[in-house]
């Protein structure tokens, strides 16, 4: 069993950053890749980042490319996602995903976080 538990988000001006952290419990925790999704009201989720857990590969959403920025600390079992130059369209609830065996199917994921961009 794995537990995800995101911390980080908050309320920030357009222009600003904010960081989120992932914190994944349950030993030995073992993922193929860990990403970071986000969900507006009314609106489909959307994978915003992936990083392939032993190997570092990155994979971003069009919408945050050059903006965001994910990393994985293996050491500590975390996740994190700065993100800079926020705008209000990135207002949304983010959410943690650990892909067991895939960067494309996720198994476990965490209660999510809610970052709100003022315009």
């Amino acid at each position: 069993q794995v537990q995800l538990v995101e911390s980080g988000g908050g309320l920030v001006q357009a222009g600003g950053s904010l960081r989120l952290s992932c914190a994944a419990s349950g030993r030995p925790f073992s993922t193929y890749a860990m990403g970071w999704f986000r969900q507006a009201p009314g609106k489909e989720r959307e994978r915003v980042a992936v990083i392939i857990w032993n190997g570092g590969s990155t994979y971003y959403a069009d919408s945050v490319k050059g903006r965001f920025t994910i990393s994985r600390d293996k050491a500590k079992n975390t996740v994190a996602l700065q993100m800079n130059s926020l705008k209000p369209e990135d207002t949304a609830v983010y959410f943690c995903a650990a892909g067991l065996r895939s960067r494309f199917e996720y198994e476990y994921w965490g209660q999510g976080t809610q970052v709100t961009v003022s315009s």
